[in-house]
């Protein structure tokens, strides 16, 4: 009866002590801003891959009516990098987060533990420097604003 009882409560403290870990999950706000104007840009869908890994998740993102999104990450997610779809999720838009305006960027990812600190204002590589105080806006703890722009002719017949 004892050694039962000592199993059931090892058990239960276990189980205690792995809950939070498993059910703990981080909300970030995502904002998409046109490169060009600052205004605020509704897509089709997101696309949000953590960790460098291949998987993509569009799941995990709530979209607002007015284009703000609701990105809900896996405790683990240490790194995340995020798309965004228009025209029926058919394009998916350049992030203008990599200082050359038109060639092809490499991903750039952002830290989930910043973003819910501090926030991030990516930067905006899609607009000339002179133009960017004009773009400037500011992020709160929990909010994520990423400028995008559309695909420009070439990238469109690109394969």
């Amino acid at each position: 009866m004892r050694r039962s009882a000592r199993t059931l409560f090892l058990l239960l403290v276990c189980a205690a002590s792995f809950s939070p870990i498993l059910h703990a999950q981080k909300t970030i706000l995502i904002r998409l801003l046109d490169a060009k104007t600052g205004h605020r840009i509704t897509p089709t869908s997101f696309e949000v891959r953590i960790n460098h890994q291949a998987a993509v998740h569009i799941d995990w993102v709530k979209q607002d009516e007015d284009g703000t999104a609701t990105l809900t990450l896996p405790a683990d997610a240490a790194v995340l990098l995020v798309h965004a779809t228009y025209q029926s999720s058919m394009d998916t838009y350049v992030n203008c987060d990599d200082q050359k305006q038109y060639e092809s960027p490499s991903p750039r990812w952002y830290s989930a533990s910043e973003i819910l600190s501090t926030g991030i204002v990516a930067d905006n590589g899609c607009i000339k420097p002179k133009d960017e105080s004009k773009l400037k806006v500011a992020s709160q703890p929990g909010q994520f604003v990423l400028y995008v722009r559309p695909l420009n002719w070439r990238e469109q017949w690109k394969d």
